[in-house]
């Protein structure tokens, strides 16, 4: 972009975690998940996609001290219980089984003998709302150490909207009652749209975002906040600016990209 003197790629979705945009909804939200996780106790986020969630968890994840736990990864489909038990023993190295009960038992017991060890083990579902209910509660069973005496592993279920109304059934009650806390993320009000599309400029090199208030009002407008959607059609109105050689981007611009989108 010849027009823009940017010094990294804009509105990437390669953002280091030290450049995260820091807006106080998500920051209370990571605080929560982080004192959760401290109790040993599990906790689920509830997200419109473009909200942030990846940001929560990439974040939780960075703050929390390796010497102390262990976090594991798992980007969840609709699975069947004994191809997630799979994908959970793969995800925190325990040893894989051919048969169901001997799977679980595996799981448990790496997971037991990372705590006794002096790591906390955190596990971080991804996508949960694509899971099975009967999937999802396996965590009865993965969260019960000693006749349901001791707290030994933290799970995080993180999902889109859908999963409210999963964990909300009535035959999800137990697994409800073993979340210490359930948050909701919201997208982006007017004013932190544009704070945020500033934020994405300064960190790409410009003190300065080149969008007048008219584009960030246009972009607001069509995103309703969505970060995922604001970087998509910012990236593209910056594009159809420098091919007017301008400089600075107006409504104008933020509609003509989005009629390209």
């Amino acid at each position: 972009m010849k027009n823009f003197r940017f010094t990294s790629e804009p509105f990437t979705r390669e953002i280091r975690i030290e450049n995260r945009f820091i807006v106080s909804h998500l920051d209370l939200e990571l605080k929560k998940l982080k004192e959760v996780v401290e109790a040993r106790q599990s906790a689920a986020v509830i997200a419109p996609a473009g909200s942030g969630k990846s940001f929560i968890i990439r974040s939780l994840k960075a703050t929390l001290p390796e010497a102390r736990y262990r976090v594991s990864y798992i980007k969840l489909a609709s699975l069947s219980m004994r191809d997630m038990c799979r994908n959970l023993a793969m995800a925190i190295g325990a040893s894989s089984a051919g048969q169901f009960p001997a799977l679980i038992k595996n799981v448990e017991e790496h997971i037991r003998s990372g705590f006794d060890g002096g790591i906390r083990p955190v596990i971080l579902l991804d996508d949960a709302h694509e899971m099975r209910p009967e999937v999802l509660r396996l965590l009865r069973v993965l969260t019960n150490f000693d006749m349901d005496s001791r707290l030994v592993v933290s799970f995080i279920i993180c999902g889109q909207t859908p999963l409210k109304q999963i964990l909300m059934r009535p035959d999800m009650e137990d697994v409800l009652q073993r979340l210490a806390y359930c948050g909701e993320l919201r997208l982006l009000n007017r004013e932190e749209t544009k704070a945020y599309v500033n934020h994405r400029c300064m960190i790409a090199g410009l003190r300065d975002a080149p969008f007048d208030q008219s584009a960030l009002d246009a972009i607001y407008e069509i995103t309703h906040g969505n970060m995922r959607a604001i970087d998509k059609i910012a990236l593209a109105s910056l594009a159809v600016t420098d091919e007017k050689d301008r400089s600075l981007v107006e409504a104008p611009d933020v509609a003509e990209a989005r009629s390209k989108s």
